[in-house]
């Protein structure tokens, strides 16, 4: 499979007639343990005219052994970057959509903190639904755009940085919960994970609101 890598063709069309771009990317939607993350990056027109990174692409698209170091000149690329999260509790207290806003309004509040006028920018999105704007506390411009982690170049950003920030975060989570092998399966529904459910039940970090006995086995 010939695996095509980003470009910035969106976000320099987009560009002619916006300000900022701020791309958005989620991690995490599917695990049954941990957080959501959403990872920000910013593009401007300066920005846009620089060549993208060599080997970034959607995360998924990365082996693990790589993200890091894509991740690392990846953020190095982009004018400003940031992450938000949500908890497992919060996807439990108010759903996964509601959730994920929660995490892509904080991820955009740190951005601003350092120095971006979020008001003046463009949001676009990876996928079909914008979970952002019923949440964030000022109005947005929001542009949902399908397969954009894997096509377009400052949502691979906001998708790498994530991935391995969620990532590094369920490893951690492991020491504290070996039993379920988190430095894995970084808390999605594998074989070795949903054994580990039955065995020990859940730990303060799973998703308890979820049929997680049910959920599909995702690797």
């Amino acid at each position: 499979m010939t695996i095509v890598a980003p470009t910035l063709r969106l976000e320099r069309s987009l560009l002619k007639e916006n300000e900022l771009i701020i791309a958005l990317d989620e991690v995490g939607r599917g695990a049954l343990a941990g957080p959501v993350t959403v990872g920000a990056a910013v593009m401007d027109a300066a920005g846009a005219r620089r060549r993208v990174p060599d080997g970034l692409r959607d995360s998924k698209l990365i082996t693990e052994r790589r993200r890091p170091e894509v991740a690392l000149r990846a953020s190095a690329w982009v004018p400003a970057s940031a992450l938000g999260w949500a908890s497992a509790a919060e996807v439990d207290e108010v759903g996964i959509m509601r959730a994920l806003g929660l995490a892509a309004s904080r991820a955009l509040l740190a951005v601003a903190e350092q120095g971006v006028q979020t008001d003046r920018a463009l949001v676009i999105l990876d996928g079909n639904h914008d979970y952002v704007s019923a949440v964030h506390p000022s109005r947005l411009q929001v542009r949902p755009v399908i397969k954009a982690d894997r096509d377009c170049a400052s949502v691979s950003v906001a998708s790498v940085i994530a991935k391995v920030a969620r990532d590094a975060l369920m490893t951690q989570f492991h020491d504290e919960h070996p039993a379920y092998q988190w430095d894995r399966n970084k808390g999605y529904a594998s074989l070795e994970h949903r054994a580990a459910i039955r065995e020990h039940g859940l730990s303060p970090l799973h998703r308890s609101s979820w049929a997680i006995a049910d959920a599909p086995t995702l690797f």
